[in-house]
């Protein structure tokens, strides 16, 4: 790949493909699958969610959702509690053990990162860092990207650098007809 001829749209993907697999290669030293990996950080970012609510989120089948969440349920990462505004869904939450689980994953991935980075000299970090923070504001006003979001985060999605930016687990339906 001859990285000066290529668009800006095949520089994104390339760059978002490859820190993705990175980034889920450095999440499973923390014996945390990719999809366990998405809903751990995104409970961390937002607190407790409903579970379809959750799944929507991050764009998983109601399927994956449940067994991805029985399976952090059965390691003691998360809590499922009744949703007392509709007794046939549950509010998935991080218990203690998950809460630090989501530090322990942020910073081996925060590491990661700075690893990364760091041969990069401190002008050339700071214009990287510029040009992410220009194309993090893009994508927050992009519909696209803020889709699947309640309205008041479609303004300001929370920043994490800890959440890898794929998953192999099939769009949910809903998802796909809103984006």
């Amino acid at each position: 790949m001859d990285d000066s001829t290529n668009s800006s749209g095949e520089l994104l993907r390339e760059v978002a493909r490859l820190y993705s697999r990175a980034q889920r290669v450095v999440a499973d030293c923390c014996n945390t699958t990719s999809t366990q990996c998405h809903i751990l950080t995104e409970l961390g970012r937002s607190g407790p969610l409903p579970m379809v609510e959750l799944g929507t989120r991050l764009l998983l089948e109601k399927s994956w959702i449940s067994r991805a969440v029985e399976s952090l349920a059965t390691l003691d990462l998360v809590s499922k509690e009744p949703n007392p505004a509709d007794a046939r869904s549950w509010i998935v939450g991080l218990t203690a053990a998950g809460k630090r689980r989501v530090k322990e994953l942020n910073a081996t991935l925060d590491r990661h990162a700075d690893e990364l980075l760091g041969s990069l000299s401190e002008r050339d970090r700071r214009q990287v860092d510029d040009a992410l923070l220009t194309v993090l504001q893009l994508l927050r006003q992009d519909r696209s990207a803020t889709c699947c979001l309640p309205a008041p985060e479609r303004k300001e999605v929370a920043v994490s650098a800890s959440t890898p930016a794929s998953t192999s687990a099939p769009l949910s339906a809903a998802a796909r007809s809103r984006c």
